[in-house]
């Protein structure tokens, strides 16, 4: 009898996923199907990191950061505050069952297929984040903002410039931004945060976490532990006859290996991008098993596997995994104040730096400052000399000149403004960018550093109009 009934829940639940699916739009060569484990993995990460990274309620964080795919409603999340793991199934049945787990210093850790006690057995030891008391220490490396109202400036027109990027005009596309900053000259001129976010709240970076793998590139290049110029380090292309193994670090950083890949997301789910950041726990083995299909430097094609590689090439230069988890923060985030800062990794303990750091807005703000001042951070370099300017030269490959070394660019100065990306914006301008309109925009001609995060489901919250808005207040 107890057979019967199971035999009968899973067949009733068999049917009502094939009518939710059906009646939802998204069965299309069944591809609703493929798309449960992508869905259940990417909903027990996003909650795991938003109540344990960020501090924020599991309620809002489905309701906006899962609102683009109806599909997610038929998830069910399990969070554990205790052992700070979320685990979610298909309508809580167990099906389909996917777990992410909370580690401290290093975020949330989708298993993967990996045993949980193999993640736990890490224990990081992260050093402290520095400076210990930033309430006390001036901006940039602390929090103490100066006294008194910039001078000619109109902010009226910044005021009411970011003003409305918190306005939901339109409920059918809602921006949700969560944090905006604006620094002019090294001053934070314009501040403020959705509701429940405040300034000490980490948020997710998305694909801005690529411009950072671009920052610990540059340092390893300063220390000397590295050359770009010669072929990249990966094991799986050491092949005498294998092709790629001629493909340089400096080709990856431009996104111009000449390997396969396919960068879509909500609008093509079953994608390798999504494959590798929801369901492999090595994401560099499964980039680097990738074909080559062009020759290197010929094809721009923008790739967050390439991404991955790079960290796991940096992880095999740092020695063993504490010295690797405590890099960016020994070499980079601690130099600038970038205390927030939490890179998270896949199972095998590389970071994803293709997508998964959580930071503060005022420290992203800081990581731009860093780049506005050529890598030099209070008198100290940081980059190498002549780092910045390499980073935002365009790449050959790329069509439109808007990619540089891990950077997007308005496609530089031998691109006309009526051909540029953004036209309305200085040729100079360049941007860490992330998915669903995370931005850190740098524009050296006018001294500017903009920082955006939010959760804008198509991308587009008014960027180019609101940073030539910004410009034009403090000319």
């Amino acid at each position: 009898m107890k057979k019967l009934s199971a035999k009968k829940i899973v067949i009733s639940l068999a049917l009502i996923i094939f009518v939710a699916a059906a009646a939802m739009g998204i069965y299309k060569n069944r591809e609703y199907v493929q798309q449960v484990p992508l869905g259940c993995a990417f909903k027990a990460k996003a909650l795991c990191a938003a109540i344990f990274v960020s501090g924020r309620d599991a309620e809002t964080v489905a309701r906006e950061d899962m609102g683009f795919n109806p599909l997610f409603k038929l998830f069910t999340p399990k969070i554990n505050t205790h052992r700070k793991t979320v685990s979610c199934s298909l309508l809580g049945t167990g099906m389909f069952k996917r777990k992410a787990l909370h580690v401290e210093g290093l975020g949330p850790v989708l298993l993967s297929g990996i045993n949980e006690n193999t993640i736990r057995e890490w224990r990081p030891e992260i050093i402290p984040a520095q400076p210990a008391h930033p309430e006390k220490i001036p901006w940039p490396q602390g929090d103490l903002l100066p006294a008194g109202n910039p001078k000619n400036i109109n902010m009226a027109r910044i005021d009411k410039a970011v003003a409305k990027l918190f306005s939901e005009e339109n409920p059918q596309k809602k921006l949700y931004t969560r944090a905006v900053i604006v620094v002019h000259k090294g001053r934070i001129i314009a501040e403020r945060y959705g509701e429940g976010i405040t300034k000490d709240t980490p948020l997710l970076s998305w694909s801005v976490a690529k411009s950072m793998v671009n920052a610990l590139i540059g340092i390893m290049v300063l220390q000397g532990k590295i050359d770009i110029r010669k072929p990249a380090p990966v094991a799986e292309w050491q092949s005498k006859d294998d092709p790629r193994r001629a493909i340089t670090l400096d080709q990856m950083l431009r996104m111009s290996s000449g390997l396969d890949w396919v960068e879509a997301y909500a609008e093509k789910p079953i994608s390798d991008v999504n494959m590798m950041l929801f369901l492999q726990p090595d994401m560099a083995a499964f980039a680097a098993a990738k074909p080559l299909i062009a020759p290197p430097d010929k094809e721009w094609r923008y790739s967050s596997g390439t991404t991955n590689i790079i960290c796991r090439i940096i992880k095999e230069q740092t020695g063993n995994l504490n010295n690797y988890w405590n890099f960016p923060r020994r070499e980079l985030f601690n130099k600038i104040g970038m205390r927030s800062a939490v890179w998270s990794t896949d199972a095998s303990g590389t970071f994803i730096g293709s997508s998964f750091v959580y930071a503060t807005a005022r420290d992203y703000a800081r990581f731009g400052l860093l780049y506005l001042n050529d890598g030099v951070w209070q008198g100290k370099r940081i980059l190498p000399a002549g780092w910045v300017k390499y980073s935002t030269k365009p790449a050959p490959a790329a069509p439109q000149g808007q990619y540089g070394a891990h950077f997007w660019l308005n496609g530089g100065a031998g691109v006309s403004s009526a051909e540029r990306p953004y036209p309305k914006l200085p040729a100079d301008a360049y941007f860490a960018r992330g998915y669903q309109g995370q931005v850190i925009a740098v524009i050296p001609s006018h001294k500017l550093v903009v920082v955006r995060l939010g959760m804008t489901y198509d991308n587009e919250w008014g960027m180019e109009d609101f940073i030539a808005g910004i410009i034009e207040a403090v000319r």
